[in-house]
């Protein structure tokens, strides 16, 4: 509950800052013109070493867009810019978006996410940060400032938001060697006994065994048969990758 209630906080401070630089006409540049934005970001990405990113519910790309947004990544990674992004976590909740961000993950973009509510937000290096204009994902333009002190806030509040972010990683890589070696077992359809036979272990460690694949494969409370099989079939859909 504290840990919720501290996203929450943080959240809503991105918010504000988010709002005030709105409101500083002199420190923001306010470029409305999509092209000219993807022009600047490009620039600062050429030239910066170090990407911080937050990519909000809703702000994830969609067909030609997304795969150029892919390729301006992987090119950016090849020519060392370091990447790190926070995401919402309902994203992986569409299978095609969640590969692809476990593809630019596992490149180098590193990822985190989050279950609270974020602002989109882009700082390169130290020294430029871009933010949209309005809250709304795919709204036109972008705020552009180079303000120090402004720049330094937000980059506060995403390193905060990256600690309490958690890691994108498979389900299967949670779990340890003599987890899945219990877990391969069990595809085979062997009961808890053979499994305990064929380890030379006791039949309550196999049952500690399985009780944590449940729990780290994120296996909700049911019939322990029907958590067996889901068990199976998260390990299948892991050997065939």
């Amino acid at each position: 509950m504290e840990e919720s209630v501290s996203l929450a906080r943080l959240a809503r401070r991105l918010e504000e800052v988010v709002g005030d630089l709105r409101g500083i006409p002199v420190e923001v540049e306010r470029v409305e013109d999509n092209d000219l934005v993807r022009r600047l970001i490009a620039q600062a990405a050429d030239s910066s070493r170090e990407l911080r990113a937050m990519q909000p519910l809703g702000a994830t790309e969609t067909g030609r867009d997304e795969q150029r947004s892919r390729r301006h990544v992987l090119d950016a990674l090849r020519q060392g810019l370091s990447m790190r992004t926070i995401i919402h976590s309902s994203v992986l909740d569409d299978p095609r978006k969640a590969a692809r961000i476990r593809e630019l993950h596992a490149a180098g973009d590193l990822h985190r996410l989050i279950d609270e509510p974020i602002q989109q937000l882009l700082v390169f290096d130290r020294s430029v940060a871009f933010v949209r204009i309005t809250p709304v994902p795919f709204a036109p333009g972008a705020l552009v400032i180079r303000q120090q002190s402004l720049i330094t806030t937000l980059i506060d509040l995403f390193e905060q938001t990256w600690i309490r972010a958690r890691e994108v990683t498979e389900p299967g890589q949670r779990l340890t060697p003599r987890e899945r070696e219990v877990l391969a077992l069990i595809a085979e359809g062997r009961s808890n006994s053979a499994v305990a036979r064929a380890l030379s272990i006791s039949e309550a460690a196999v049952g500690k065994h399985v009780a944590s694949v449940f729990t780290k494969l994120d296996l909700p409370a049911s019939e322990d048969d029907n958590r067996r099989v889901l068990a199976v079939l998260a390990y299948l859909r892991g050997a065939a990758r």
